[in-house]
């Protein structure tokens, strides 16, 4: 079903929040296909263009026992490849001080830059789509509605906030997309 806004051709701006896709991805055991997921939103929304802007934390250098490259190629591959923006940050490392000795938390949320990204383009584009399951961008979907902003919800039953779910203009389970928006089935790494 393409949706249309009467025969107007749209602009549209979709907003990813790795952690949100990536929480579907391992429901699904697989990894999205972007190259389709760009094609079937573009032509979902009947899109003359189409922004796409992926949002994500990754370790820092020596933090794990394994190479970052293959996620540095990833995100070269979505910026270069098809176009995407890619917003990404180093992992905050905070220590926790505890009685049974201290621990290291990693903290990489980007809701923020999502947020900041979406009001400075809000000239740019009629619909947009976010990749996300937090309630904390209810106020930002309710913002871009009242700026007469259509906006829609993609995250998948496990990964909701009812207020999320309720408060665009349409919800979509990525689970259940008919279309083939899957990619490579996910590979785990061996525990040690």
């Amino acid at each position: 079903m393409n949706i249309q806004h009467g025969d107007k051709i749209s602009v549209l701006y979709v907003f990813i929040d790795a952690s949100n896709v990536w929480a579907a991805q391992k429901v699904k055991g697989k990894m999205f296909d972007f190259e389709k997921l760009k094609n079937f939103l573009k032509n979902k929304y009947n899109a003359k263009e189409i922004a796409i802007f992926y949002y994500t934390a990754y370790p820092a250098n020596g933090t794990r026992d394994y190479s970052l490259d293959e996620k540095h190629k990833f995100f070269t591959y979505l910026k270069k490849g098809l176009g995407f923006v890619v917003q990404k940050k180093e992992l905050k490392r905070i220590v926790i001080h505890s009685n049974e000795g201290d621990s290291v938390k990693e903290k990489g949320n980007m809701d923020v830059e999502m947020t900041i990204d979406a009001l400075n383009n809000i000239d740019k584009y009629d619909i947009a789509v976010l990749f996300s399951g937090d309630s904390d961008f209810l106020a930002l979907v309710s913002y871009l509605k009242n700026h007469h902003k259509s906006v829609y919800i993609y995250s998948s039953k496990n990964n909701i906030s009812e207020e999320l779910r309720t408060g665009g203009d349409g919800y979509i389970d990525v689970l259940t997309i008919e279309e083939d928006i899957w990619g490579r089935e996910l590979k785990y790494r061996r525990q040690k």
